[in-house]
């Protein structure tokens, strides 16, 4: 073991003096620099988001000083980093952060708590990034705030990372919260829960939490080892936040505005179901193409669709093999994931690796100019989930399971900490199921876009796939706008919409000369006409009257539900595919 010497320790601080007016002040303190310029930057991206954040926008009142205290150099190369020169060995900074966003992304300051994601809230040297950090966080006087976090506890309110990585992978909240944990395998699982509800809303809540733990702890075998024997939950219920979740290494993120008392009960858990499986799947079942993650740039991965995918897919089944779905619920919610899925042009553009690939312009970026996303894109998530839906009936329907191939990508890539590739798994797939099967999901599912034979493997468990051939369909959604109808996406390659030559923007005035001006008189129209109705539609284009004729086709969605007349055989397959382990 490596023995650090204080002179060898970042150390950073933080105070709210000004928390009211979402302003903190930041103190970093990096001693024994031996480069001539020290380079400080502000984070550009962040641990579990693919995109850019120029976090360096709500940074101002920056200095420098050596250890005497002197004002140092500073010079600016890029909007993201500062340039400082003239150091006698030491650079203390000190700057003012805004922060007014609670979510996995960004951080908040105000008078209820300091929400602190740690890449939208410090500075850091690359050149000093195997360093530990030891960080004080300065409670505002008279409050009863306290820290929760996965950093390591030293004393009162100062914590230590290993290095710049795990310091970063890091969010924190200090607050008034409650605070409730229990042991399991060894490993202590805590839930810091910062609302204004009661003490018996968070004992309910964090019963499901529990179960959820449980249940997904019997996927892979086991919990896996966590950092100081604790993985920490870190949650905010509030007004006051933007709703998100977000996984970290041994703690998760997770914002929302509901209460538990007002929805967030039922809402919420999802998100804990998903955010804890990352503890295995994403933070140590890791991606190689995200080593080592890049503070500087967006961080692109191909294996998106199985790292967010299958996670997605066991969102909901551990929801329900904990008791808190029933099943008719969880099947009924494959439902929209399937449709978004399946119903997408998207897939002659795009298979799911190249869907992965598309995380920095979706996972939480901003663009101003208009996207064709409705012909382009599929959620890796949502792909994903329906792929890993897929495998499992297949594999279960050849006496195997997804659960036990996700127990082998754990104890080979997971436990051992060694990432993986793409090419990896398919060669675990075949090494747990055999050349065919991995053959031909990866062929035709990974490296190609088809669509699995779900009529077939949902029958293999009770289930069955339907359409409806006597409801018409348009191609495009839209929306009210001033007692007008207006199309607000663009239209699905194909659809009668499309080959109508209509366009997002579009505004209806009148279906076969009848005028209409809400959405309910849309829905109507739509409701009572079938497959093959032609209808003549008025929109206005640029403030110019046009006119044009669409003939609508079958609705493409499909309704994914329980067979009662299913097999003997297959009910018993649906039942060990659901069952509580």
């Amino acid at each position: 073991m490596t023995a650090f010497s204080f002179a060898q320790i970042n150390s950073y601080e933080i105070s709210f003096e000004n928390a009211i007016h979402h302003e903190a002040k930041v103190k970093i303190s990096f001693p024994n620099v031996k480069s001539h310029e020290l380079v400080v930057s502000m984070s550009r991206s962040s641990p579990g988001r693919y995109a850019i954040h120029e976090f360096a926008k709500n940074v101002y009142g920056f200095h420098a000083t050596n250890s005497k205290g002197e004002k140092l150099m500073v010079t600016r190369k890029d909007p993201y980093s500062w340039n400082v020169s003239g150091h006698d060995g030491t650079v203390n900074i000190e700057y003012l952060l805004f922060a007014n966003r609670a979510d996995g992304t960004y951080s908040q300051i105000d008078n209820t708590h300091a929400h602190l994601n740690m890449p939208a809230t410090f500075m850091y040297a690359e050149e000093l990034e195997h360093r530990p950090i030891e960080i004080t966080f300065n409670a505002p006087e008279n409050s009863n705030w306290k820290v929760a976090t996965q950093l390591k506890p030293i004393k009162e309110n100062t914590f230590m990372a290993p290095d710049l990585y795990y310091f970063m992978d890091s969010p924190t909240e200090l607050s008034n919260f409650s605070l409730i944990e229990f042991k399991m395998d060894g490993e202590n699982i805590r839930f810091a829960l910062h609302h204004n509800g009661t003490d018996a809303e968070f004992d309910t809540y964090f019963d499901q939490v529990k179960r959820i733990v449980e249940q997904e702890r019997q996927v892979f075998g086991e919990l896996p080892e966590f950092d100081y024997g604790t993985y920490t939950f870190i949650a905010c219920y509030l007004p006051n936040v933007s709703g998100d979740g977000m996984e970290h290494r041994n703690s998760t993120i997770l914002t929302d505005t509901d209460a538990l008392a007002d929805g967030g009960m039922k809402g919420n858990i999802g998100t804990v179901s998903h955010e804890f499986f990352h503890a295995w799947n994403v933070e140590r079942i890791r991606p190689f193409d995200l080593e080592p993650f890049n503070f500087s740039k967006a961080n692109m991965s191909g294996s998106l669709w199985f790292a967010e995918g299958f996670t997605s897919y066991y969102t909901n089944l551990i929801l329900h093999r904990a008791n808190i779905l029933t099943a008719e619920e969880y099947v009924k919610s494959l439902n929209g994931t399937f449709n978004y899925v399946w119903n997408s042009p998207a897939h002659q553009f795009f298979n799911p690796i190249e869907m992965s690939y598309q995380a920095p312009f979706v996972d939480a970026a901003t663009s101003v100019d208009p996207v064709n996303r409705e012909n382009t894109f599929i959620s890796y998530y949502s792909y994903g989930s329906v792929l890993g839906l897929a495998l499992d009936l297949e594999l279960r329907n050849n006496g195997l399971n997804l659960d036990d191939f996700m127990k082998q990508v754990w104890n080979t890539f997971g436990k051992t900490e060694v990432s993986y590739t793409i090419e990896d798994l398919h060669e675990s797939l075949k090494n747990y199921a055999g050349a065919e099967i991995a053959n031909n999901f990866f062929g035709n599912y990974i490296y190609e876009s088809d669509m699995p034979k779900y009529t077939e493997l949902f029958k293999t468990v009770g289930l069955k796939l339907s359409q409806d051939d006597e409801k018409g369909y348009f191609g495009a959604s839209l929306k009210a706008n001033e007692n007008k109808v207006q199309i607000s996406s663009n239209p699905k390659i194909g659809s009668p919409a499309y080959n109508a030559n209509l366009n997002s923007g579009d505004i209806i005035t009148s279906v076969n000369g009848k005028p209409i001006s809400s959405t309910k008189g849309w829905e109507t129209i739509m409701n009572e006409s079938k497959p093959g109705t032609a209808l003549e539609l008025s929109f206005i284009r640029h403030a110019k009257e046009e006119n044009t004729k669409v003939t609508l086709s079958k609705d493409p969605a499909y309704t994914i539900s329980i067979d009662e007349n299913a097999d003997k055989k297959a009910q018993k397959a649906r039942e060990a595919w659901l069952a509580t382990k």
